[in-house]
């Protein structure tokens, strides 16, 4: 049984057909990477997730339950997370409290949460006490993913890890969803970044203009010829 199906989902804002037709699915423990290009449906793929949008064709199916008319509060009690673009963290909060906001349902987290976070991001066991505000690009990253990581997610969604990062930083997060998912978490990775993307997923997407056009494992995907002009720059 896989954690997420979306099955022939069509999304619209208005009038505006975004989605067409979309079927993808997610295994347990699984990484895949959802790539495209800007106003490709990457972002409302994310939403209908989560449940932000509904679909008004189509089913979404998270760990063997039909959720499609399910609110957002309810998929993230039943086991979803994201990551949000720019990591959106309580900037004049502590590490500390940035890690207690994640863990929000399960009365703040137990120490075990913790140590589970701290285990993976040792650097925020330093930083606990600093505000989360004064932290470098990929520090925040770290500090949003241990915030989701509280939530002890299913499945847990990242959109545009790499935005505002430097060469640098895009690297150094991709190796710390690497080991986040070498854990054992499944995980939806949105991306334009595909080279960075499909060198740690196990399978990928492609999307555009809210259309699917390539899905396969990932190092397929790497040796497509229309995938590498379109996002791999060869």
């Amino acid at each position: 049984m896989s954690l997420l199906e979306l099955q022939a989902v069509d999304t619209y804002y208005g009038p505006i057909h975004i989605l067409q037709g979309l079927t993808l699915t997610i295994e347990p423990g699984e990484l895949v990477c959802l790539l495209g290009g800007n106003a490709s449906g990457k972002s409302t793929t994310l939403k209908t997730v989560l449940g932000i949008v509904s679909p008004r064709n189509g089913t979404v199916t998270f760990d063997g339950e039909d959720v499609t008319r399910r609110p957002t509060s309810y998929r993230i009690r039943k086991g979803l997370a994201i990551v949000p673009e720019n990591r959106r963290l309580f900037a004049p909060m502590t590490v500390l409290e940035n890690l207690q906001m994640g863990a929000y349902l399960h009365g703040g987290g137990s120490q075990e949460d913790f140590d589970r976070v701290y285990e993976l991001f040792p650097l925020l066991h330093e930083r606990r006490s600093q505000l989360a505000g004064t932290l470098s690009g990929g520090e925040q990253q770290m500090v949003a993913m241990g915030r989701a990581l509280m939530s002890k997610p299913k499945l847990l969604l990242m959109d545009e890890p790499s935005m505002g990062l430097a060469p640098i930083l895009v690297e150094r997060s991709f190796e710390i969803i690497q080991q986040v998912h070498e854990s054992g978490v499944a995980m939806l990775v949105v991306e334009q970044n595909a080279n960075v993307s499909l060198s740690i997923a196990d399978r990928g997407y492609v999307l555009s203009t809210g259309r699917l056009v390539l899905e396969g494992r990932a190092d397929d995907l790497r040796e497509n010829e229309d995938l590498r002009k379109a996002y791999l720059g060869r």
